[in-house]
């Protein structure tokens, strides 16, 4: 679809006064590193940019987020700057959505998709342009992209490779696809003062009364400061529903929205129409990057999040809620200051904030790695401890993975996949998981397993609101099985099942 208009660039983001040096850099190099901060305009900009310098000629320009509501909000937004219509020029593909046309130029997409699309195109040959955005984030899906695009690279001279990111260690990277050039693009819209309001007293002693009225104070503090609306960053579903009863009750004359990844669309979208009331957004760190909230003002940071964990002793994954890095609390503050001066307030001391860690860790060293192994050798990548991982694993944990594949069969003693192991890369799950399906089919109980397996591979589907608890419980308990937590997951689907067929 050609663009019947010429692609307009806003002056007022600094991103677009670096415009002409990105396209020469990207003209000239396989592989270009873009920095700046949050606010700077790289994530909607930089597709237009490569759009205008006629790269949509040599493929698709795909555009990777780490979530799937990111990467809807992403397309619209480009759509709109663009003047035309989603799934048109932009389109986007998640999990269980999809807006592509025959005329999409510019596909976004989570970094997972564009990672299961290796397995039926190991050339990507579709796309003639790469952008990895919030490289920081370190998602398993994005440090194998990463390295998998820096081998791509050596076997596709016609392939760009853009990557994007506020808060990264650019030195690093640059020196990971062998001195790619760095543009560093500073400035922002408009200035975000940081405030710091700790909790008084020893943080081990502060009970949950003092953190919620720490909260609370912090919230109308930013609403005294003037119009414009509040988004908080908490750790979880369970402290955004505790801080909805909470302001609910401290508050009046303000909507309070939730925003977390397992919210139904609908209710995501509430987010993006902002009405006349003055709104606080409560998010989990789905709304630190990408994910721009129309309207926000004011920032309140708790400076905590859930982060996944992986016992090598257990051989179970845990989700810790933890003190995020700096780099992330500074995503956090950069997502207001959008519309005008914006204030951020950090629920912990500035002497906390410099003792934190100035990065996040990578999930590949917080995890198992058994799920990378298998994917790896499905594509014939060769051995995962000589893969160009930018943080490469420990040999512990690469010997966790091997033993775990060869465990659930999908691995000989040689380390070549098996049968089962060639089935388990071509299904996009847990490798346990995947292999509880494949006993299922022989075993002649796959109908009952899909459905367990597809309880297990999410977040528990059963809500359990605070202002409603009791009755949440007594509801549940009619599901309970005193023979296994499971098989009560597969009587409440039969019970849903049964419902909806009425």
């Amino acid at each position: 679809m050609a663009l019947l208009r010429p692609i307009e660039f806003d002056p007022a983001l600094p991103i677009n006064g670096r415009r002409e040096e990105i396209a020469r850099a990207v003209a000239a190099h396989p592989a270009v590193i873009v920095c700046g901060e949050t606010g700077s305009g790289k994530t909607t900009q930089i597709p237009k940019i490569l759009l205008e310098m006629g790269r949509a000629e040599a493929g698709l320009i795909g555009h990777t987020q780490p979530r799937r509501i990111a990467a809807r909000s992403v397309a619209a937004r480009i759509a709109e700057e663009l003047k035309t219509e989603l799934g048109g020029l932009v389109g986007y593909k998640v999990r269980f959505g999809e807006r592509v046309g025959r005329g999409t130029a510019i596909k976004v997409m989570t970094d997972g998709i564009l990672l299961a699309e290796t397995q039926g195109d190991r050339m990507l040959s579709a796309y003639g342009t790469i952008v990895i955005d919030e490289a920081h984030e370190r998602s398993l899906n994005i440090d194998f992209l990463l390295g998998f695009l820096k081998r791509l690279l050596e076997g596709r001279r016609d392939l760009r490779l853009v990557i994007t990111s506020a808060t990264i260690d650019a030195d690093r990277f640059s020196r990971h696809f062998g001195g790619a050039p760095v543009i560093e693009v500073s400035g922002r819209l408009y200035p975000v003062e940081v405030r710091y309001r700790a909790v008084e007293g020893d943080a081990e002693d502060t009970t949950r009364d003092e953190e919620e009225d720490a909260l609370a104070d912090a919230v109308e503090e930013a609403c005294r400061e003037g119009p414009g609306d509040v988004l908080v960053f908490l750790p979880g579903e369970r402290e955004i529903r505790e801080a909805q009863a909470v302001l609910g009750r401290r508050l009046r004359g303000a909507e309070i929205l939730p925003l977390y990844a397992r919210l139904p669309v609908a209710e995501q979208d509430r987010v993006f129409r902002p009405g006349r009331e003055r709104r606080i957004v409560l998010a989990t760190n789905v709304a630190e990057t990408s994910l721009t909230v129309p309207r926000i003002r004011y920032v309140v940071d708790t400076g905590l999040a859930r982060v996944k964990r992986y016992s090598y002793r257990s051989k179970v994954e845990q989700l810790k809620v933890e003190d995020v890095s700096q780099a992330s609390a500074n995503q956090r503050a950069g997502r207001c200051g959008r519309l005008a001066d914006g204030v951020c307030l950090r629920l912990y001391s500035e002497e906390d904030f410099g003792r934190r860690p100035r990065f996040s860790d990578p999930e590949l060293l917080r995890s198992s790695l058994a799920a990378v192994i298998l994917r790896a050798l499905s594509l014939e990548l060769g051995k995962v401890e000589d893969f160009p991982f930018l943080d490469p694993p420990s040999g512990r944990a690469i010997a966790d993975g091997y033993a775990l594949l060869a465990e659930l069969g999908a691995v000989a003693a040689d380390r070549e996949l098996t049968p089962i192991g060639r089935e388990l890369a071509r299904l996009p799950l847990d490798p346990r998981v995947g292999r509880m399906l494949i006993a299922a089919r022989d075993e002649g109980c796959l109908e009952q397993l899909l459905v367990i397996g597809a309880a297990l591979s999410v977040q528990d589907a059963r809500v359990r609101p605070l202002e409603r608890a009791q009755a949440a419980d007594e509801r549940h308990a009619r599901f309970a099985d005193e023979r296994s937590d499971v098989l009560a997951l597969l009587k409440l689907w039969k019970a849903q099942a049964a419902g909806a067929a009425r």
